[in-house]
C-alpha cells in the first residue's frame, strides 16, 4: 500500500479504533520504509489530524497542558466524583493521610466523612477550607508559597515538613500517566513537593480520569513501581490495565 492517500486513511483507522499508531508496526503493515510513516505522521500533524509522539502518534496530545484549578474543575467533573467515592474505600484504617493538590483529590476531600479521627495532612488550601471544620478531621496544611493555578504550596517549608513525617496513605493527582515515563505534573515547580508526598507515604494512590493515560507532564513525580493503586473511570483502554497490573499496580474502575 504505497499510495499516500490510501496510506493516511488507513492511519487514521488505526487511530479511530485505537487511540495511537506504531510507526514500526504501519511500516510492516504497509510494506514502506519508517522514514515514509514519518513523513506521512508529519502531514497529517500539519493537518491538525494527530499528534506525533516517541515512535508513532496519538490521537490525544501526548503532552499535558498546565491549567488553573478553576478551570479544570469542571473538565470530566462526573468522572472525577465517581473517582473520588472509589477511592474513600481505601482509605481503610488508615488514621492519617495525605491528599494532594488537583481536581480530582479534591473531590475526594469533599466526599471524607470519617466516623473516626483522621489526620489529613495537604498542600491544597482548598482541601484545607473543606475540611477544617469537618467532624473527625483534622488537618495539616503544609506551608509555603501558594502558587494561583494550583491554589497550592510549593517550596521547601512544605518539603522539609514533609521530611519529618510518615502517613499511611497518599491520594495522588497527576496530569500524566505514561508507560515508560511514569507518573507526571505539567508544572515543574510542584513536582519536588509531589516526589516527597510519595516518599512520606506508606500506599500510593494515584487518582486521574482516563484522558491522562498516555501522556507526559514536565515533572516526573514517581515511577509505576512506586504506586500501589489507580483510580480511574472506565475510559481506560484494556489493554492498558492489563499492562499497568502486570507492573504489580492495582487498577480500580469507578462506576
Amino acid at each position: 500500500m504505497k499510495n499516500i492517500t490510501d496510506r493516511h486513511q488507513l492511519i487514521l483507522q488505526k487511530l479511530k479504533e485505537d487511540g495511537q499508531v506504531n510507526i514500526q508496526e504501519l511500516s510492516d503493515l504497509m510494506e514502506v520504509s519508517g522514514v515514509t510513516i514519518r513523513k506521512d505522521l508529519k502531514l497529517l500533524e500539519d493537518k491538525n489530524l494527530l499528534f506525533r509522539t516517541r515512535g508513532g502518534g496519538s490521537i490525544t496530545n501526548p503532552y499535558a497542558i498546565e491549567r488553573p484549578i478553576n478551570e479544570k474543575e469542571f473538565i470530566r467533573s462526573d468522572e472525577k466524583q465517581k473517582i473520588a467515592k472509589a477511592a474513600l474505600e481505601l482509605i481503610g484504617q488508615n488514621d492519617s493521610i495525605i491528599i494532594g493538590s488537583g481536581t480530582t483529590v479534591f473531590q475526594l476531600a469533599r466526599c471524607l466523612q470519617p466516623t473516626k479521627h483522621v489526620t489529613v495532612i495537604t498542600p491544597a488550601v482548598k482541601v484545607t477550607l473543606e475540611l477544617c471544620n469537618r467532624p473527625n478531621v483534622e488537618v495539616l496544611q503544609l506551608g509555603g508559597l501558594i502558587r494561583p493555578n494550583s491554589s497550592s504550596v510549593a517550596g521547601a517549608y512544605a518539603e522539609n515538613l514533609l521530611a519529618s513525617i510518615s502517613c499511611g496513605m497518599l491520594f495522588l493527582g497527576v496530569d500524566g500517566i505514561d508507560l515508560e515515563f511514569g507518573f507526571s505534573i505539567a508544572n515543574l515547580t510542584e513536582t519536588s513537593l509531589n516526589q516527597k508526598m510519595v516518599e512520606a507515604a506508606q500506599v500510593i494512590v494515584v487518582l486521574a480520569d482516563s484522558s491522562k493515560f498516555g501522556r507526559r507532564g514536565l515533572g516526573r513525580v514517581c515511577s509505576l513501581e512506586q504506586v500501589q493503586y489507580i483510580v480511574t473511570d472506565s475510559g481506560v483502554q484494556a489493554s492498558t490495565v492489563e499492562k499497568l497490573e502486570e507492573r504489580g499496580i492495582k487498577v480500580i474502575i469507578a462506576k
